[in-house]
């Protein structure tokens, strides 16, 4: 059946192109998304040729403000004016539930995806309540940079992580143990999200229950707590940092390891402004006691606006941005990670990332993404304040989390999302 609805698709944009040239008018597609340094170049490079392959049609990049926030604001007022452009949006992984049950975005199932290929955590982003709604475009993984001047391997567990860390800092080698975001803004989620998968925990379970305030997230949040308080080896300073200030300490030598995202690979390599350029790797967060290796899931999705006028011409232009021609030109060119596993088994990505492919693999597999759910950016909020608390000492972790877990309850019971059995 997606055999047959393929072909009608191509057929059908084949017949729309020719009867467009024959017109001798141009139809307008938009995309908007990424639009600034290396983003901005292959982008653009990529949208010129998607439209020499079908004459008669302009593609417009609709630029857009870069924070994820600013760019959120502006697609809601979009889409709730029902505009029919941008024709394809770029949306953060943590967005796709939200525009799918808003039904601003257009279900991909009648398009034939062929979806094997696609990181699972990404592609389980990607669906709202078992249906497609978008396509994984590259992908952003929460990465532990840890110096190989200072040690022979990662470590294997958090066990080995902390008295690693212990031991280097009492040594005078470095001022800090390990480095991470801990301000009260989204990267401090992505940060308990790998502590509590090292725990065995989570945020929602799969049937949408609130599972944050059970023992194994409890767990997790003592060992943050931990770490910054009794055990000493992550500083207070990390509960008002964000990426830079993390990346600026280890870049600088004054962490044995670091939790921060890919894009600091290339920074910290510059020999001119690091004091660690060759002398560092990376791996998954290890695991504790119950949980498993954990990679906080990121990155981008295209989806086609449920409005657009042309949603076949829309999908066309998604099917070919995320093909693997496309995204091994993203990697060489702006260093992001493809989303599609086959290429990560091949020597083309090899020589296109900065990144060593046999050290991603790890943290692909590692992959884990945040709660899917339309209302994840109030949920989100709430946690983050619940967390900043018990780290900052005002709460204990379990007062802090089942805080937490009362209020996402409460916000799922009045967004009609609530599990069954669970009431606020």
């Amino acid at each position: 059946m997606r055999s047959v609805l393929r072909l009608f698709a191509v057929v059908a944009l084949a017949w729309w192109s020719a009867a467009c040239g024959e017109r001798g008018g141009a139809t307008r597609l938009t995309f908007s998304g990424s639009a600034l340094g290396p983003e901005a170049t292959v982008v653009r490079r990529q949208l010129a040729r998607f439209a020499e392959r079908y004459p008669g049609v302009d593609v417009e990049l609709r630029v857009t403000p870069d924070a994820a926030d600013q760019r959120h604001q502006l697609y809601v007022q979009w889409l709730n004016a029902r505009a029919p452009e941008p024709d394809v949006l770029q949306l953060d992984v943590i967005w796709t539930a939200e525009f799918a049950g808003a039904g601003w975005i257009l279900p991909l199932e009648p398009f034939g995806l062929d979806a094997d290929d696609f990181i699972p955590a990404a592609l389980a982003a990607s669906r709202w309540r078992g249906t497609l709604y978008a396509v994984p475009w590259f992908v952003d993984l929460g990465l532990l940079y840890w110096r190989t001047d200072l040690l022979d391997a990662p470590p294997r567990s958090l066990s080995d992580l902390g008295d690693a860390a212990r031991r280097v800092q009492s040594a005078g080698r470095t001022r800090f143990g390990l480095v991470w975001q801990g301000a009260r803004y989204e990267g401090l989620v992505t940060v308990f999200v790998e502590h509590l998968s090292a725990f065995g925990g989570g945020i929602l379970d799969a049937a949408g229950r609130v599972i944050v305030d059970e023992p194994p997230a409890v767990r997790a949040l003592t060992f943050m707590r931990d770490a910054i308080g009794r055990d000493g080896f992550v500083p207070s300073s990390v509960l008002t940092w964000r990426e830079e200030q993390a990346r600026f300490v280890f870049q600088n030598g004054d962490a044995a390891f670091m939790r921060n995202w890919p894009y600091a690979w290339a920074l910290l390599q510059d020999r001119s402004r690091s004091r660690v350029a060759n002398r560092f790797a990376v791996a998954p967060f290890p695991a504790g006691e119950g949980g498993r290796p954990a990679a906080a899931l990121g990155g981008a999705q295209l989806a086609v606006n449920a409005w657009s006028a042309n949603p076949t011409l829309a999908w066309e232009l998604v099917r070919f941005l995320t093909a693997p021609e496309q995204m091994l030109e993203r990697a060489r060119l702006a260093a992001q990670l493809p989303s599609r596993r086959s290429l990560y088994a091949t020597d083309a990505l090899a020589e296109a990332l900065p990144i060593p492919v046999a050290q991603v693999r790890q943290m692909i597999d590692a992959a884990v993404a945040r709660p899917v759910t339309p209302v994840y950016s109030e949920l989100s909020e709430m946690l983050q304040v619940r967390l900043h608390r018990a780290l900052s000492g005002q709460q204990t972790p379990a007062a802090a989390l089942r805080e937490a877990a009362r209020e996402i309850r409460a916000l799922l019971a009045r967004s009609g999302l609530a599990a069954e059995d669970q009431t606020p």
